[in-house]
């Protein structure tokens, strides 16, 4: 029987994954690596560490499974994405890569957006914002701040292209993270040409690698360093995969238009599929082609979502006692007795794009307890969530239902105040490891075992549970959304004083 090998490169640890064709996970193991943070908002990892934790935990996963490394027959991975390397010709770096949560290239983002180019619709319709954490921005930095870094660059790229190039010695980008976030379109006929001269970046294209493949393409076998290394057969097929999020999506199963994924944890991100593309203010996208053939990616996302809770549990001393606070917190009528919690701890990210806008919890009395506080925190997270949909909704989309991955899934209360929030069922998958599940379906159909992708979704993975909305709920929410839509423009005219 064959298997299939997967990788989950996070911001702190790398996790390997081996799956049957089921999607049944066999073996699994996970390596920590370093990051670096320093002044100006600066985050950096040596990807020398990445090749190493994933060759570990390649190894570690496959002696869990108790397997033979002659029985995987295609790898397939998904990294975090805008973790930007400069590589020589030998695929060694440069410099240590700036990873997602690296901001340092804020003016280079004003800059990108300052163009006004086409290429810029993909972000709010042309209204932005250009985030520091993207490919051209960091891209400027260095070519701003090390020259001579820049200039030495043989390829430009990124977390996912570097385990490629070590896997297989070819130069290709995913068209996932290219199409996400390099502005790379195909719609526009690939590269943002403009887009770079505009910015006397031009040499950039240059550096970038030459191909450019979808998710589910295969990009080749592995080297004989590579096989060696791993202790694999120099057969096996190198499939590509892309952003971990993105490939979460297939992971949760969300393909069709209408289905939404909701990737939650420390910040929340939505995706949702179209069939024609949509471009407009307060919603990202629409990317296409970048997970699904054919098919648009529209996205918004949530600044703070789990770090609220988080920044709650530090103010209490510790970390919290969530099977408590949850049976507490569900005694409560929606609503916490008027109390309601702006969720823009770090700023708003769509549907308004303010940086500035802050968190409040308004409402308070001295009757509220600390469950009271903790519903009311997950209720502001859910009507952000639900100004999401909003915009969408404005935009065109029509949503159909939810499907969650990430950590509110481990909270019943929360998964239904989402349900009740929004209005739509919402659905959590009997595997929670999403951008691990969506590698395996994308390992399996590059290997030939599937016509599509989401053929391999039919049969990698498994339905699991359906929350319903509960209708008295919903009437009750929809009044108090009313309200905590109010606040956004109230508090930003205290805030501006």
């Amino acid at each position: 029987m064959s298997y299939f090998l997967t990788a989950d490169g996070g911001t702190e640890s790398l996790r390997a994954r081996i799956y049957d064709r089921t999607g049944k996970c066999l073996g699994s193991c996970a390596c920590a690596y370093k990051t670096d943070f320093k002044p100006g908002s600066r985050a950096e990892q040596a990807p020398a560490d990445w090749w190493m934790n994933f060759v570990k935990a390649s190894k570690g996963a496959i002696a869990q499974a108790g397997i033979s490394g002659d029985q995987i027959e295609a790898i397939a991975y998904a990294t975090t994405c805008c973790s930007v390397v400069a590589l020589d010709e030998n695929g060694d770096a440069l410099r240590p890569a700036l990873i997602w949560m690296d901001v340092r290239a804020s003016d280079e983002a004003d800059a990108v957006l300052a163009t006004g180019d086409e290429a810029l619709a993909l972000n709010g319709d042309g209204s932005g914002p250009v985030s520091a954490e993207w490919m051209i921005p960091k891209a400027l930095w260095l070519k701003r701040n090390e020259p001579e870094t820049f200039s030495k660059a043989h390829r430009i790229c990124e977390y996912q292209d570097y385990l490629t190039y070590k896997l297989t010695g070819e130069w290709v980008a995913s068209l996932d993270n290219a199409g996400l976030r390099w502005h790379y379109s195909t719609d526009r006929g690939g590269w943002p040409v403009s887009l770079l001269q505009a910015l006397d970046l031009a040499e950039l294209q240059d550096k970038w690698p030459p191909r450019v493949a979808a998710p589910g393409e295969v990009i080749g076998t592995l080297t004989a360093a590579a096989a060696q290394e791993l202790g694999l057969s120099r057969s096996v097929k190198v499939v590509q995969g892309g952003a971990d999020a993105l490939i979460g999506m297939i992971g949760l199963g969300v393909s069709r238009p209408g289905q939404l994924a909701l990737i939650t944890g420390s910040s929340h991100l939505l995706f949702g599929v179209t069939d024609t593309p949509m471009h407009a203010r307060g919603v990202w996208g629409s990317y296409p082609d970048i997970v699904y053939p054919g098919r648009y990616i529209v996205e918004g996302g949530q600044t703070s979502t789990g770090s609220i809770i988080n920044w709650l549990g530090r103010l209490s001393g510790g970390t919290l006692d969530f099977d408590t606070l949850n049976a507490q917190a569900a005694e409560l009528e929606p609503g916490c007795e008027g109390l309601i919690v702006q969720d823009h701890f770090q700023g708003n990210r769509t549907p308004y794009t303010d940086p500035l806008s802050r968190g409040a919890l308004v409402g308070l009395t001295l009757s509220h307890e600390k469950h009271h506080i903790f519903r009311a925190m997950m209720e502001g997270i859910g009507f952000g969530t639900r100004a999401i949909l909003d915009a969408f909704e404005r935009a065109g989309y029509a949503k159909t239902e939810i499907t969650v991955g990430g950590g509110a899934t481990a909270s019943d209360l929360w998964l239904q105040i989402h349900a009740d929030t929004a209005g739509v069922p919402v659905r959590v998958p009997a595997s929670p490891d999403a951008p691990s599940t969506g590698s395996a379906v994308l390992a399996a159909y590059g290997a030939g075992h599937f016509s599509s992708i989401d053929e391999g979704i039919s049969i990698m993975v498994q339905p699991g549970r359906i929350i319903e909305p509960i209708d008295r709920n919903v009437t009750k929410y929809e009044e108090i959304y009313t309200r905590y839509l109010a606040l956004y423009p109230a508090l930003k005219k205290v805030l501006a004083k």
